[in-house]
C-alpha cells in the first residue's frame, strides 16, 4: 500500500528534477544554446506566442544563435521581444534572420549567475523534501487508520529518506557542473 505512495513521490522528485534541468538551461554561461530563448513569448498577430513556434533557432557557431522566422513580417516583433526579455542581449537583425551574439562573460556576471543557480538548486531541493514530508504525512495517516503496521511505516519512512538523499545528490551533481560551465572562461 504505502509502496504506491513512495513510487508516485519518486516520479514527482523525477520531475522536479527535469524542471530544474529546463530551468538551468535557459541561464546563458558565455556559450549559445537555443535554450536560452525557449521562455521568450512573442507578440504575433495579437497572441504571445513562444519564439521556437515561429522561427528555426539554430546554432551555427559557439557563441551565436540564429533566428529566421517563418513569417518575415515576424522580424520586428521577434527583436521586440528579445530586447524586453532579460536575456540581456542585443539583437542584430539584417532582415532576414536575427543573430545574437553571446559576449564573453565578466567575473562578476558570473557570480551573479552562479547565484541564480544557486537559487534555483535550493527551490528544487526544497520541493524534494516537500515531497517527503507530504508522503511521510500520508504514510503515516495510513498507519493511524490501521492499513499499515508499524515496521511498514518505519519502512517506508526509511526508503523516502533513501529516495530524498539520491534526489538532493543529483541536484548538487547539477549544481557542480553547471557551476563548472558558468566559471569555465
Amino acid at each position: 500500500m504505502y509502496k504506491d505512495l513512495v513510487m508516485s513521490s519518486e516520479e514527482t522528485m523525477r520531475k522536479s528534477i527535469n524542471f530544474l534541468k529546463e530551468e538551468l538551461a535557459t541561464i546563458r554561461a558565455g556559450k549559445a544554446n537555443p535554450k536560452l530563448v525557449d521562455k521568450i513569448q512573442v507578440s504575433y498577430y495579437g497572441t504571445m506566442t513562444p519564439l521556437n513556434q515561429i522561427a528555426n533557432i539554430s546554432v551555427p557557431e559557439p557563441r551565436a544563435i540564429l533566428i529566421q522566422p517563418w513569417d518575415a513580417r515576424a522580424l520586428k516583433d521577434i527583436e521586440r521581444a528579445i530586447l524586453a526579455s532579460d536575456l540581456g542581449i542585443n539583437p542584430n537583425n539584417d532582415g532576414k534572420l536575427i543573430r545574437l551574439i553571446i559576449p564573453v562573460l565578466t567575473e562578476e556576471r558570473r557570480k551573479e549567475l552562479l547565484k541564480v543557480v544557486k537559487k534555483e538548486i535550493e527551490n528544487s531541493k526544497i520541493a524534494v523534501r516537500n515531497i517527503r514530508r507530504d508522503t511521510n504525512e500520508e504514510i503515516k495517516k495510513l498507519e493511524k487508520l490501521s492499513e499499515i503496521t508499524k515496521d511498514d511505516l518505519k519502512r517506508a519512512e526509511e526508503e523516502m529518506q533513501k529516495l530524498t538523499d539520491r534526489y538532493i545528490s543529483m541536484i548538487d551533481d547539477i549544481y557542480k557542473e553547471k557551476e563548472k560551465e558558468v566559471l569555465e572562461v
